[in-house]
């Protein structure tokens, strides 16, 4: 009875041993054969477009302190801070009374001139008349002395030719003189005209177009003019050229390869609820060091004045724009040593790391000149944890396939300060 028993308790124990291990082998089984999920997208054409949003400051066009030509007391001014003057317009009148003593001399000077050039001018028809009397004299006694030798003496006849080379002589003194009366006649009509010039100074005009900005002048003051060395001389106003101003956007480093003249800006003028199109007209082509920005202008027209030198702008410039490009999410790029790189899921499901070549990138999509197809998925995230033939279960994950990608350059807020934000 004892030998049945023994016997049956070592076959249940082979069977217990045998049901452990079928056990431990149908858990680890199925676990070394399980498939990754994995989160991929699919590339398919879209646009993407980047713009950057700025701060500008209007400018304007051209700034200039009025200085006078003279110095003199100030006679009168007819302008103030923030009237409209147009070019040649008198701003002031200067008082010198030198200046008048001074035109007088120089008009007096160039009329004696011209009363020495028409006395030169009498004594050179004098002096011709005389030797063209001479001269005759000389060719008939010549001619007689050798038609009839011996006739006229040589005495007399030496005398005549003497007389007829004297008168020739006095020509050309006169002449001589002559010139010399013309020249003086240049040099006094053009120190005439010189103290004219520094008397018509003395009505300071306008040298452009524009707005009077400040005013440094009253009258009865004393005004240097602008003409000396004294750095400390005043002008007697500042005009601004405001009819057309400059817009000044300060373009970040990173974004100066997109800026190109003609390039348009949307502008929007919150002070006064304007917005409208500009074109960039230039820039410097020079990045600051103390602010790695390059800046940027926009002419604007701005005939009424409406907007003050001073104001600032919110602009959206857009850097680039493609259409109809293959693009898939930022979060599928990865680097693959010096390469830019996606992990690529094919038809059966297993995944193939493949370099690619981007162009513009957004916030969330970048666009592929090369290396991926439309409709070819990629693995979003956490590439690492995939190997090149890995087979995965890829999970589809809904992406858009254009964006409009905005970069904050910095905006102003002109209400902020009434709501007590910050901008």
């Amino acid at each position: 009875m004892y030998k049945h028993l023994s016997a049956a308790a070592s076959v249940l124990a082979v069977c217990a041993a045998l049901g452990l291990n079928a056990c431990r082998n149908s858990q680890s089984g199925p676990a070394s054969s399980q498939v990754r999920s994995a989160r991929v997208a699919v590339a398919q054409r879209g646009n993407i477009s980047r713009s950057l949003s700025l701060a500008g400051q209007f400018q304007p066009y051209q700034v200039v302190d009025v200085h006078p030509k003279v110095s003199g007391y100030m006679s009168s001014i007819h302008v103030d801070i923030g009237d409209i003057v147009h070019q040649d317009e008198v701003l002031a009148v200067l008082q010198v009374p030198e200046l008048k003593a001074q035109l007088e001399a120089a008009t007096f000077a160039a009329a004696q001139s011209k009363e020495e050039i028409t006395r030169a001018q009498r004594e050179i028809d004098r002096t011709q008349a005389t030797h063209a009397a001479l001269h005759a004299e000389y060719v008939r006694l010549k001619d007689a002395a050798a038609t009839r030798p011996g006739l006229i003496a040589q005495q007399e006849l030496d005398n005549a030719q003497a007389q007829d080379l004297s008168a020739a002589a006095q020509v050309d003194a006169a002449r001589a003189s002559m010139a010399a009366a013309q020249q003086q006649m240049g040099a006094a009509t053009a120190d005439q005209e010189r103290v004219e010039a520094l008397e018509s100074y003395t009505n300071v005009t306008a040298p452009l177009d524009g707005v009077v900005i400040w005013r440094y002048a009253d009258t009865g003051a004393l005004i240097q003019g602008g003409t000396n060395s004294n750095d400390q001389a005043l002008p007697i106003v500042r005009i601004a050229q405001s009819q057309i101003l400059r817009l000044r956007v300060p373009v970040p480093e990173e974004d100066v390869r997109y800026v190109h003249v003609g390039d348009e800006l949307q502008v929007s003028v919150d002070a006064i609820g304007k917005s409208f199109t500009g074109k960039i007209v230039r820039f410097t082509r020079n990045v600051s060091f103390a602010t790695r920005t390059m800046e940027t202008e926009v002419d604007v027209d701005n005939k009424n004045l409406a907007i003050a030198p001073g104001m600032y702008a919110n602009t959206m410039l857009q850097l680039a724009h493609v259409e109809n490009v293959v693009t898939i999410p930022v979060e599928a790029v990865v680097l693959n040593g010096q390469q830019t790189a996606v992990y690529v899921v094919d038809g059966t499901n297993h995944v193939h790391v493949r370099n690619v070549q981007l162009g513009i990138q957004g916030s969330k999509l970048a666009e592929v000149v090369s290396g991926v197809e439309p409709g070819e998925r990629v693995i979003l995230g956490g590439q690492e944890k995939y190997s090149e033939g890995e087979e995965v279960n890829p999970i589809v994950a809904a992406t858009s396939a254009s964006e409009a990608a905005q970069v904050a350059g910095g905006m102003i807020d002109i209400h902020a300060g009434q709501q007590g934000g910050t901008n």
